[in-house]
């Protein structure tokens, strides 16, 4: 439909990410677009070195577009195509280049053609999306009625895109990734992330840092999140040998860190743990009390949990534990609700209930009221049960309310997830 010539083929080596839309800027919606982006860059080694959120004035989004384009080779604008008066990017390209702006008939007539493919009539507020900039090359929309546009100013690219992920992605592939193939040669950048369990920052750290020297502390990120560690490997070359230099680092990284690792790639441990599960064809069920639900609630969030996950038990009275579970009207008693004994009743029983291989119980005090001396806020235990035996575990966990709910999820998910893969049930 659109034809344009490729300048010279310089390699980009930078890129910045702006992402346009007042709504951006309050506390209901956030950018997810930059980080789609940034994934996508990263594989062909591009480095994003800065990320921009504008509202709606076309004269700030003018002179951020400006100034970004003089610092980086590569900048990627989502958002503010719409056919709305706050939509003001492509007007904003068109002053930061210094270029005109004028209505396309065949942008036009493909936004019409969209509009009849939805059998609905084109409004005429939608003609605002038929402005093209001078010398860029209009981008179609498979997903949506807005184009997207892209432009060569010099030796470096100027990517637009609309801010619905959807949309935005579909033009990442269709569009930007051609254009980073014949700029970026074969030379590759990939990720392999190894998710930890039950360790904090600061010993994996302590752990890993003689392997620094070995392959570069530039390729190595560590991140940290409510019990869990994400241990992201780089590496960068060409063809085979970027596999080859991520699989050496892993086995490096395994040697040290042993059963820690749970998993490559996961998205998290409750994927882990259904995976284990559906490999070993074995089944769980959870009874909860400060947790209210959430262990249940991350195990189905992974497809296929249903072969695994028997269900669940809310058990946050005393009454609904000894009704529901079976736990002993003494224990908790003598106890008390948030303690080891409890745990391991509420595990057990929620096993026996379902008939399931694993039983995982949760009780403790989230806050920020309910603590004492002995058991202070943040107090929580966890138990796992099996057909041989239960298992035990207890921390006080920093943090807010839902911050210490989360940890408390993450312990259970990764005990659950060691006493699988040992096979001891």
């Amino acid at each position: 439909m659109w034809r344009y010539i490729m300048l010279g083929v310089i390699p980009l080596r930078s890129a910045a990410c702006l992402a346009v839309g007042s709504e951006l800027l309050g506390q209901y919606r956030l950018d997810s677009n930059s980080l789609r982006v940034t994934e996508e860059l990263a594989r062909f080694g591009v480095r994003v070195e800065e990320k921009r959120v504008l509202g709606d004035d076309v004269d700030c989004v003018a002179d951020a577009i400006r100034e970004l384009l003089e610092k980086v080779d590569l900048v990627v604008v989502t958002g503010g195509l719409g056919p709305t008066a706050d939509d003001v990017t492509r007007e904003a390209v068109a002053r930061a280049l210094g270029r005109s702006i004028d209505h396309s008939a065949e942008l036009e007539s493909w936004i019409r053609q969209r509009y009849a493919e939805y059998k609905r009539p084109m409004p005429d507020v939608c003609l605002s999306m038929a402005l093209h900039v001078d010398g860029s090359r209009p981008l179609p929309n498979a997903r949506g009625s807005a184009p997207g546009l892209l432009v060569h100013v010099g030796d470096k690219i100027l990517a637009v895109f609309p801010g619905v992920p959807r949309e935005m992605e579909a033009m990442l592939e269709s569009d930007l990734v051609p254009e980073l193939e014949a700029r970026c040669g074969q030379k590759h950048h990939l990720e392999r992330t190894l998710l930890l369990g039950g360790v904090v920052e600061s010993e994996t750290e302590a752990r890993v840092r003689k392997l620094y020297d070995r392959f570069g502390r530039e390729n190595v990120t560590i991140l940290a999140s409510f019990g869990l560690i994400r241990l992201v490997l780089n590496a960068e070359g060409e063809g085979e040998s970027v596999q080859r230099q991520l699989d050496e680092m892993e086995a490096a990284f395994r040697e040290v860190l042993g059963h820690d690792i749970a998993g490559v790639d996961a998205t998290g441990l409750e994927e882990v743990v259904v995976n284990a599960l559906r490999s070993r064809g074995q089944t769980v069920a959870t009874a909860e009390s400060c947790t209210g639900g959430l262990l249940g609630a991350a195990l189905t969030e992974v497809s296929g949990s249903s072969e695994v996950y028997f269900g669940g038990v809310v058990s946050y009275s005393n009454n609904a534990k000894e009704s529901l579970l079976a736990v002993p009207h003494d224990v908790l008693v003598k106890h008390g609700a948030v303690s080891e004994e409890v745990a391991r009743a509420m595990a057990f029983g929620v096993r026996s209930r379902f008939a399931s291989n694993w039983g995982v119980g949760i009780t403790g005090i989230a806050g920020p009221t309910g603590g004492t001396d002995d058991k202070p806020v943040g107090t929580v235990h966890w138990a796992v049960s099996g057909s041989e035996r239960t298992w035990h575990g207890v921390a006080r966990f920093p943090g807010n309310r839902s911050v210490v709910r989360q940890w408390s999820v993450n312990a259970a998910l990764d005990s659950l997830r060691r006493r699988i893969e040992r096979g001891i049930d």
